[in-house]
């Protein structure tokens, strides 16, 4: 997919200031950074910029403060990229206002500074013209590399766009031509696989994949909605009641390429030390709750994955985070990594588990973003990155 908008390559950044929209939500264990991806994945447009003598201000969220919040400081994110950079990254006290225009005033070409966390002012999610405003009074070009909150139109990933010329990043231009390359020119056999929670949060990726899909293969809870419209008794797992003929209608219209577990691990209760059994999907007790897809279909999953050209994961086989429900997910995961086609993982609890069995290096792309590639795969247009300039019409 040819990416439809300008990036840090067509502007020239020597001696100006750069306002650069991270994705620098980070999980924290107290000050501690459990998962660096999204800040090593923001490295390459820092150093492209900093290196043509752009002066870099980097402004970022970190978690759903309400006002300042001294626990959700990006302190540790400046002190990690100044590890990873090699050079002093200064934290600012705050993203607009005196201190603000001082440090980004008085800084020198190359410097890389970041800012306070943006969402410590409510007018940032409020999208306020004003703090939009301020935040583009900082600097002389924009760019976004925030592919995470591209889903949004917050003051700073899509009102500054609109005051300053604004372009992507090498993490967003990244990411729209992976996901772009699974929606419009997929390698087939195209397979996509499925899990989560429930039906209703995958009801737009359904009906924007089965069409192009060569198999979809679900698992997770929302499986058991669709066993559930087969007739099965589902015990006390999870179900989306109001999609039941929903997915009944897909069964119907689509059963050649949808794929579902033909065996399950079972439990009565959610804990690490509960007893566990393997039962045909049509075996589940009344007070037994599904918790990972069965062996047998983890091997039959896999068979279909390692022979995909193009495969899309998007949500987890279980509960993968005790460690009686994982093999399902594990499963899908390495197979991920042993096939030798594209292989795509979409963000939030997928990546997560692509890094905790340690494939997240060992397939084409990990997504950054959890609800902007999931909007993204739907089909919808994501703010963030529509406000951007449009490509240039001369090719590069």
């Amino acid at each position: 997919m040819s990416f439809a908008k300008q990036t840090v390559r067509d502007i020239d950044p020597n001696g100006k200031r750069v306002l650069v929209r991270c994705d620098f939500n980070v999980p924290l264990d107290g000050t501690r950074i459990t998962d660096d991806r999204r800040i090593v994945e923001a490295l390459p447009t820092i150093r492209y910029l900093a290196e043509r003598g752009g002066i870099v201000i980097l402004v970022s969220h970190l978690g759903r403060p309400k006002g300042p919040t001294p626990a959700l400081s990006l302190a540790p994110v400046a002190a990690r990229l100044s590890e990873l950079l090699h050079r002093p990254v200064p934290l600012v006290a705050d993203c607009v206002g005196p201190a603000a225009e001082e440090a980004c005033r008085t800084a020198k070409p190359g410097d890389v500074l970041m800012l306070e966390n943006v969402r410590f002012h409510p007018e940032e999610e409020a999208n306020d013209p004003g703090f939009a405003k301020q935040l583009a009074g900082l600097a002389d070009l924009y760019v976004n590399d925030a592919f995470g909150t591209a889903h949004r139109a917050h003051a700073s990933t899509e009102g500054v766009a609109h005051l300053l010329p604004g372009v992507a990043g090498f993490l967003i231009e990244k990411e729209v031509e992976h996901l772009g390359l699974a929606l419009d020119n997929p390698k087939h056999p195209f397979v996509a696989i499925m899990g989560g929670a429930k039906v209703k949060d995958k009801i737009a990726l359904i009906d924007n994949l089965l069409p192009k899909v060569d198999r979809l293969i679900v698992g997770g809870g929302m499986a058991f909605t669709f066993l559930k419209a087969k007739g099965y008794e589902i015990g006390k797992s999870l179900l989306d009641e109001t999609n039941i003929a929903y997915a009944g209608a897909l069964i119907r219209e689509y059963g050649d390429k949808i794929m579902l577990p033909t065996d399950l691990v079972v439990t009565r209760e959610l804990t690490t030390d509960a007893p566990t059994r393997v039962v045909a999907a049509s075996g589940i007790g009344a007070d037994e709750i599904g918790a990972d897809i069965g062996p047998d279909s983890a091997r039959a999953f896999a068979q279909v994955i390692e022979k995909a050209g193009t495969a899309l994961w998007n949500g987890p086989m279980g509960v993968f985070e005790l460690a009686p429900f994982a093999a399902g997910t594990k499963a899908v995961a390495e197979a991920l990594a042993r096939c030798q086609g594209v292989t795509i993982v979409g963000g939030g609890d997928s990546a997560a588990a692509a890094e905790q069995f340690g494939v997240a290096d060992k397939v084409s792309h990990v997504s950054t973003g959890g609800g902007a590639s999931l909007e993204f795969l739907e089909g919808k247009t994501l703010p963030g990155i529509a406000a951007l300039r449009d490509a240039l019409t001369a090719a590069r």
